[in-house]
């Protein structure tokens, strides 16, 4: 028995979930998959897996060998890539998770180049608000807004950050009027956007005269998806405050007007987080620095369109 490829048949059936799914992605036949656990489980005198017609799930004796496992493989790649050739290239599975609007705005835009770039690579993107385990999900990093948490485990490096914008659209505001201040806000609804990370909907952050204020908003609506969000703004069904990224189409063509832009509120650091190790895979370390790029250029974008876009200012 072939002990590394044993190992790495296995992740795979841990991380497609799935048997025949794993043989299809190793282009190998679903018997072959299959005896290669069995004969690993007999070598080790464990069960791994606890198999059902249509779920596989880690016995805690398998928990802890694919912990192992992935630590060992990954330690494996870090030492090839150290090499000149073809194992110091981006090669391989890449699992990365991002928020719906960062992805539909700004990654997806740009995946071509991505794939253009790194041939070698197959790349999985998934869309989600939520906390993310990224060593127990098989997720190699994500991107977040918003300022990480000190963590043991992470490593969070900013590569970019955008403005939070108050609007509406020209039809609530002019039936509700035009918030002047802070106080105003108070006789006005919004829309609330719920975090699936907290559970609750979020608070508005301001500064005034170097303070921090959070303004918790009157709200008859709540979703908890981001193009919802600017939809509900769109109908006029309340204010919203989000990522200028989010919003600038709206507000060039006049469909949101921005409130509120004479008081500031802080820049939302944008993060791309991954695992703590001593060394960062060609692959992570690939997407990461083209990511990077993507943001930094989106962000020169966004300052040449807030231009045009906050020119329509309410006051």
């Amino acid at each position: 028995m072939d002990r590394l490829q044993s190992m790495q048949i296995f992740a795979r059936v841990v991380e497609m979930h799935s048997f025949s799914r794993a043989a299809e992605s190793l282009s190998l036949p679903p018997s072959r998959v299959t005896r290669v656990v069995k004969e690993l489980e007999a070598f080790l005198g464990v069960r791994l897996l606890q198999r059902t017609t249509r779920h596989i799930s880690l016995t805690p004796d398998g928990t802890l060998y694919y912990d192992h496992c992935r630590r060992l493989l990954a330690e494996i790649e870090v030492v090839e890539a150290s090499f000149p050739g073809s194992a110091g290239r981006p090669r391989g599975r890449l699992r990365v998770d991002m928020t719906l609007s960062l992805a539909r705005l700004v990654v997806f835009p740009a995946i071509k180049d991505f794939q253009a770039r790194f041939p070698d690579v197959e790349l999985t993107l998934s869309v989600s608000d939520r906390t993310v385990e990224l060593v127990q999900e098989g997720i190699d990093c994500v991107i977040r807004a918003g300022t990480p948490e000190d963590s043991p485990t992470l490593v969070a490096k900013r590569i970019g950050a955008f403005d939070w914008v108050t609007c509406a659209s020209p039809e609530y505001l002019a039936q509700h009027g035009v918030p002047k201040s802070l106080k105003d806000l108070d006789n006005h609804q919004a829309v609330g956007y719920l975090s699936t990370r907290t559970t609750r909907t979020l608070d508005w952050h301001f500064v005034v005269e170097g303070e921090d204020r959070f303004v918790r908003m009157r709200e008859r609506l709540i979703v908890n998806d981001t193009d919802a969000y600017v939809a509900c703004a769109v109908q006029g069904l309340g204010l919203i405050r989000a990522g200028s990224y989010m919003v600038l189409p709206e507000l060039i063509s006049g469909r949101l007007r921005r409130v509120l832009a004479e008081v500031p509120a802080p820049a939302c650091p944008l993060s791309v987080l991954y695992p703590k190790n001593r060394h960062l895979s060609p692959t992570v370390r690939a997407f990461v620095d083209w990511v990077s790029g993507v943001v930094q250029e989106a962000e020169a974008g966004w300052r040449i369109d807030a231009v045009k876009a906050f020119t329509g200012a309410v006051r």
